[in-house]
């Protein structure tokens, strides 16, 4: 009786262990399982309480799988792999796939076993599934295929053209292992994984009804197509660069003309599955590469961030670039067009997301971090319209008159029409910029209303907006460079810079010298603005010149260059000091679009940090119409604008 009392003591104080450990992971998840996504911070922190070594990859957390022996070293397909962003994870020793929360259970279970190689994972679990499964459905159309270059050579040549592969080289298609079957008359495209048959694609030949013409048809196995990588399984292990294109006839002329790595998508430029994503781990640059449409080039750009864009480079569609198949039909070097993918991202542009929580630290601690109080550091609102690309705008107004709140106001106008902005400021640092801006798009004081932050900011990071880190002194051909980029990737179409000055920085004794060097970077500017199809907008301090007087044209510090080069000259005039009191106005100077010059009355509101166009307001008639008449502070106000355009 006491053995059975014992034994059962024992089983109590097991089952008491194992409802502990489940509720000790199970709350390092307990946050993901409330989101569509997987925290990769709590899926970290499970692996390191379990003592399994993790690494970072590209797109997953990568560790061993813990059934291996710590004793024998592990193979180069021992690999567990964990997305980062999903959790779907992929386990190369056990060739099993599914869910976080599975691969969870499944560790903590195998945590207790004492004979790890007898453990039974995943029993019984619907989801998940096999890594790599042979597709067995495949295997009749596969085993009466052969080879192209075991074939006649007037039999393959007339395959070749039937199926529009004339292009292809045989070799080629052989190395790529693509087979055919001469009596059916169909081509298999196969994708394997580790020597495995996955699926193919099928080329047939379809009669029309109505007409007595023949099309070639795409058919897949299995129907949903297959999850691996067109071509990955030739790849040489020690390859660290693979272009990635979306059709299986892209990835085999680039290999052909460049013998570099290529591969395919799936199923086009539709979808990039996640099972995929850790097979291309090993590989510290992927290009990208796709077809000659919009579609194509927004879908690349998606599929670089769920590759991690760091590490890609792109080809962007056009006339002059297009896919690679296409290329080679039309008989250009393939090699050169290679040579024009440029990076997805740039050390030198950050986006929102990742000041967001610099900006979110400001808010909460406003008074540490606000420190010495910027006099000139004024916030506007939208005002100006009618943004053309390929301009330059120069806009210039007295310190402290509020340029730069003006100006993030203006920018932040157009971008929420749908205007990709860029901005570059040298002066006050992004995060600040950002604060500024996300409070003029709230249109109130978020310090005052932290409970809205995060509704403002989810809507906010979803503009089109992104920022130059650069800060103080830069060389011009350093921040154009990282303009190019950013039209390039990001399809900018309006470009900041605040201000001209910070840019240059004080070195260079001469006046003489910063005259010729301010000309030299408005010459590339204006290049650039031209070049690209892109709107610049530069502030440039004025001279210094009395209080009591307007700013002009000339006022703009430098040479004459500067104005006779843009096509718009913007000038916040301060009337602070001059008999129309207390009044701020937007003067264009110049408008080489239709000459139409003009000045606009500003008025700030305090808790949206922002300019408005003044406007007459109208009075209301008891019975709620409209009233047109201007009240006596209107028709005062009216008067001063008058007199201050009569004045210019």
């Amino acid at each position: 009786m006491e053995v059975m009392h014992s034994k059962f003591r024992n089983i109590s104080k097991y089952c008491s262990s194992m409802t502990w450990c489940k509720q000790r992971w199970r709350s390092f998840t307990k946050e993901a399982e409330n989101s569509n996504n997987v925290s990769s911070s709590l899926v970290q922190q499970v692996l390191l309480d379990l003592k399994m070594k993790v690494e970072q990859g590209h797109t997953s957390l990568i560790t061993q799988c813990p059934k291996i022996s710590k004793t024998s070293p592990a193979s180069k397909t021992d690999n567990l792999f964990i997305n980062n962003i999903s959790g779907h994870f992929v386990c190369e020793h056990c060739n099993k796939q599914g869910l976080w929360a599975d691969l969870q259970d499944n560790l903590l279970q195998l945590k207790t076993q004492k004979r790890k190689s007898t453990f039974d994972c995943f029993k019984d679990l619907e989801t998940v599934k096999p890594y790599v499964a042979e597709a067995t459905q495949a295997k009749d159309s596969w085993q009466n295929t052969q080879l192209f270059g075991s074939l006649d050579q007037n039999l393959a040549a007339k395959l070749l053209e039937t199926f529009n592969l004339e292009n292809l080289s045989v070799s080629t298609l052989d190395k790529y292992n693509v087979r055919c079957d001469p009596k059916n008359e169909y081509v298999l495209l196969p994708y394997m994984v580790n020597n495995t048959l996955t699926g193919f694609k099928k080329l047939s030949l379809h009669s029309h009804t109505d007409e007595e013409q023949t099309s070639v048809r795409e058919s897949y196995t299995p129907r949903t197509g297959p999850v691996s990588l067109f071509g990955l399984d030739i790849v040489p292990a020690a390859a660290t660069e693979v272009i990635l294109t979306s059709t299986e006839f892209d990835a085999m002329a680039v290999y052909q003309e460049t013998k570099k790595p290529a591969i395919s998508l799936p199923r086009g430029y539709s979808s990039l599955p996640q099972e995929a994503l850790p097979s291309l781990e090993r590989f510290k640059t992927v290009v990208l590469w796709f077809g000659d449409d919009v579609r194509a080039w927004e879908m690349a750009k998606l599929f670089s961030k769920k590759l991690n864009s760091k590490r890609c480079h792109i080809i962007r569609p056009s006339v002059e670039e297009p896919g690679p198949a296409t290329a080679l039909t039309q008989g250009l070097k393939l090699s050169n067009v290679l040579n024009k993918a440029r990076p997805i991202s740039h050390d030198s542009i950050v986006n929102f997301a990742q000041l967001r929580q610099e900006v979110w630290s400001q808010m909460i601690h406003s008074e540490q971090v606000a420190g010495v109080k910027w006099k000139r550091y004024p916030l506007l609102n939208k005002l100006l319209k009618g943004h053309r690309r390929g301009e330059l705008t120069v806009f210039t107004g007295p310190t402290g008159s509020g340029k730069t709140t003006f100006i993030s106001d203006y920018s932040l106008d157009l971008c929420i029409q749908g205007v990709n902005t860029l901005w570059g400021s040298f002066e006050i640092n992004n995060a600040r910029l950002a604060k500024t801006m996300l409070t003029q798009f709230a249109l109130k004081n978020l310090s005052k209303n932290l409970e809205l932050f995060d509704h403002y900011a989810d809507q906010f990071q979803t503009l089109p907006m992104y920022f130059m880190t650069f800060h103080g002194q830069e060389s011009v051909k350093k921040v154009i460079d990282a303009m190019s980029h950013a039209v390039y990737v990001h399809d900018i179409g309006h470009v900041i810079l605040d201000n001209l000055q910070f840019m240059m920085g004080v070195s260079g004794s001469e006046w003489t010298d910063r005259f010729l060097k301010q000309d030299l970077m408005i010459s590339a500017l204006r290049k650039f603005a031209t070049n690209m199809n892109c709107h610049v907008t530069l502030v440039i301090h004025p001279r210094k010149e009395k209080e009591t007087e307007d700013l002009t044209t000339a006022s703009v510090f430098g040479s004459a260059k500067a104005t006779q080069e843009a096509d718009n000259v913007l000038i916040l005039q301060d009337k602070r000091l001059t008999s129309v009191r207390g009044k701020k106005y937007l003067q264009i100077t110049k408008n080489r679009f239709d000459g139409e010059l003009g000045i606009m009355l500003l008025k700030f509101d305090k808790d949206s940090l922002s300019f408005a166009m003044k406007e007459k307001e109208k009075t209301k008639k008891a019975d709620g119409e409209e009233e047109g008449e201007e009240t006596q502070e209107q028709k005062v106000e009216g008067t001063q604008e008058q007199k201050v355009e009569d004045e210019l």
